[in-house]
């Protein structure tokens, strides 16, 4: 018996989100002239596309076959790929596997559905299902249309206050403005339960992607009316389509001034196209929204007034999860909580028979002993709550209590299964050292201070964040910190700081790796930088210095000159304070991982050198009335620093040191008036301002009330033996 409210609305029925392609073309065909040719050039591109040779293995392997036209599906997909489904006989399993029959891959939802009901005989579609995950670039409006989604769903009362972004739980995420974790929901829409995943949108998070995507058997993928496909918009797109999820595109903030949804469908389409997809999967359904709005329509023109045909397409176009309830229970654990009262809380989908309240079960992975364990409680989601239920049939997304050892990527099961794949994330490209606090001020502020504590809150943050890999550095104080790039790290850094954790950090480095010859191979990246045309020049002259090569530059009418580079990740450390400093905070820059390639030589990182106190006390406003004159200053009279701490930028290269600590000397010779001190505003270093500025000698100490930079000892002592 469900426990979802039916989702309410006064709007008659959208009609069926995926029309033919003639009544399409007959509606478009009564527009202007302009856009009927704009339509028509779209078309006749895809065309074109459809005739270009396809990867064999896309189209399935040993199969046969080719692609399964609309008409054969709807005819019941007799064909060879229909046939070749031993195990799902029954005509639902049939007709949804038909549907998405280029999905049927290794390490993809749908293999492991087939993988964990294979000789039952018994698998079905679940109907009354819908898994769905929302993807997109940073700042296209996910969560913002999960929340509108659940407004119309009647999840809250109508008296209760509901703040805006209500996915985005975490402090950080509230205050950058980003989602960093990805979080489930669910509603219900009519008869149906939509499992909901919002995810990241940067691409330092994109392990919390890849973690989820097995999840779920379609993606919603949001492209910005304005702005189109950005580069973290190709990297979850290429993963769903390796998947093989049924993408629906969704152009979001069709409301924003100078939209252009043709352009951004265009785009969409072509990046499609450079990413290996199918036929199939190039006919993607689309449908036009406004997430802050809670508006969707079929086209951008045509808008209902909620989100109705957002949830029709959803219901019509992404298949229901094929799955067999009666069969021996398989879930494979894919994210981890914590209830102070519960313990630790596993999340995960059920791929095969049930998963029922205080159960004996196995844990373990494929080639080891399974462990057993106990199932002390079941929950679903039920809109924005977990609710406690006594069974979760096969096909459903679930959390379960009682296990405390369960880690990611471990399999729940009983006798007579078998343990499914564990889950597999692309590998980290940059590192940070983390060790122990040893400056003058160590151990004032912390509560977490000794390499203990540390090593057990890693190893904490290890259990749920798999793009994150933690190495012993050269002392027994010293941990590597490997992930997706300098945010990933930094999150977790600002995160342990306000838990009370104090400690020191050293620069970002890329992981470098030898090729088959033997060479050494570093990590490159697409960078994608948006400026007005007066900036273009000084954004050149940044990426030639840092070894960037440029791949395309197109100017608009607008003015704003977009660029495309591939760089070194060692050249983008600390590139965007940079630009934002030549281009006046005006330029937009986008990264996204590409390749391993050839190494590029040395890299200038850092044209100016640091001030340095020259001894411990209090900051006056004296000794900083002459040392502003050497270069910026990050301290302000009153605070407290200590010799060999950064306390500005030096105006040249090399490091200077001065004397921020020196008095007024007092004497007998008295004056009328003390002469009044001016001082130039101090810069305000963030922690990820921070991060980028130091150098390889220099390190940051985090504490849970100060962030500052200091000269690394260790590096000191080193050289004076060198």
């Amino acid at each position: 018996m469900s426990a979802h409210t039916t989702f309410q609305t006064t709007v008659a029925a959208a009609p069926r989100a995926r029309a033919s392609r003639a009544s399409r073309g007959a509606a478009r065909a009564r527009r202007p002239t302009a856009r009927t040719a704009a339509v028509a050039e779209r078309a006749s591109r895809r065309s074109r596309a459809r005739t270009r040779p396809r990867p064999r293995a896309r189209l399935g392997e040993g199969d046969g076959g080719g692609i399964f036209s609309r008409e054969r599906r709807a005819n019941g997909g007799e064909g060879a790929r229909g046939r070749a489904r031993g195990p799902l006989e029954s005509a639902a399993a049939g007709d949804a596997l038909i549907r998405s029959n280029h999905r049927l891959t290794k390490g993809d939802s749908r293999f492991l559905d087939e993988a964990a009901a294979e000789g039952t005989g018994n698998a079905v579609a679940r109907d009354e299902i819908r898994n769905i995950a929302i993807i997109a670039h940073v700042d296209h409006g996910k969560t913002t249309l999960v929340d509108s989604m659940l407004a119309q769903s009647k999840v809250f009362r109508e008296n209760e206050k509901v703040e805006e972004r209500i996915m985005d739980s975490n402090d950080l995420e509230r205050e950058r403005g980003i989602t960093i974790l990805s979080k489930n929901t669910a509603v219900t829409y009519k008869d149906k339960k939509i499992n909901i995943i919002d995810t990241p949108g940067h691409a330092d998070f994109g392990g919390e992607v890849e973690r989820v995507l097995n999840m779920v058997d379609g993606v919603l993928l949001l492209v910005d009316s304005v702005e189109g496909p950005m580069p973290q918009t190709r990297f979850v797109l290429k993963k769903a389509l390796e998947i093989g999820l049924k993408v629906v595109v969704v152009v979001n903030k069709i409301d924003r001034d100078g939209a252009r949804p043709d352009y951004v469908v265009d785009n969409t389409f072509d990046l499609f196209c450079n990413l290996g997809a199918t036929d199939e999967q190039c006919e993607f359904p689309v449908v036009y929204a406004s997430g802050f709005q809670g508006i969707a329509g079929m086209e951008p023109d045509e808008l209902a007034d909620n989100l109705e045909p957002l949830f029709e397409m959803i219901c019509n176009d992404v298949p229901a999860p094929v799955a067999d309830v009666n069969a021996p229970l398989q879930m494979l654990v894919t994210n981890l909580d914590y209830d102070e009262f519960k313990g630790r809380i596993a999340l995960g989908r059920v791929r095969a028979g049930t998963m029922t309240k205080a159960s004996n079960v196995k844990v373990g992975v494929p080639g080891k002993d399974a462990r057993n364990g106990k199932v002390s409680e079941v929950f679903i989601y039920n809109n924005f709550i977990r609710s406690p239920v006594d069974s979760v049939g096969a096909g459903d997304i679930c959390a379960i209590a009682g296990l405390d050892d369960v880690m990611i990527g471990e399999t729940i099961m009983v006798d007579g299964a078998e343990p499914l794949p564990t889950i597999t994330v692309e590998e980290p490209t940059v590192r940070m050292s983390m060790s122990v606090n040893t400056s003058p001020f160590a151990g004032q502020e912390g509560k977490y201070v000794t390499s203990r504590n540390l090593k057990a809150r890693l190893d904490q943050e290890l259990e749920r964040n798999l793009a994150l890999k933690v190495e012993p550095g050269d002392t027994a104080d010293t941990f590597i910190l490997c992930g997706r790039g300098a945010l990933h790290i930094t999150i977790l850094i600002e995160t342990m700081r306000r838990e009370g954790y104090e400690f020191t950090i050293g620069p970002p480095e890329v992981i470098t790796k030898q090729d088959e010859e033997g060479r050494k191979v570093e990590p490159y990246e697409e960078a994608y930088v948006e400026v007005p045309e007066e900036y273009t020049g000084s954004c050149v002259d940044l990426f030639a210095n840092r070894k960037g090569a440029m791949l395309d530059l197109m100017t608009d009418d607008k003015g704003n000159t977009k660029m495309k580079y591939k760089v070194p990740t060692r050249g983008l450390l600390g590139l965007r304070n940079a630009i934002l400093t030549a281009t006046r905070g005006t330029a937009v820059l986008n990264t996204n991982f590409d390749e391993y390639g050839a190494w590029a030589g040395d890299i200038s990182m850092r044209d100016n050198g640091s001030l340095v106190a020259h001894e411990t006390g209090q900051v006056t406003s004296y000794a900083l009335q002459s040392a502003q004159d050497r270069g910026i200053l990050i301290v302000k009279p009153g605070d407290e620093v200590y010799a060999g701490q950064v306390v500005g930028v030096h105006q040249r290269s090399g490091d200077l040191k001065v004397n921020v600590c020196k008095k007024k000397a007092a004497t007998n010779v008295r004056s009328n008036k003390d002469a009044t001190v001016v001082l130039n505003e101090s810069k305000d270093m963030s922690l990820d301002d921070c991060v980028e500025y130091i150098s390889q000698d220099e390190l940051v100490e985090v504490t849970p009330l100060n962030i500052r930079i200091t000269k690394n000892p260790k590096m000191k002592t080193r050289n004076k033996k060198n």
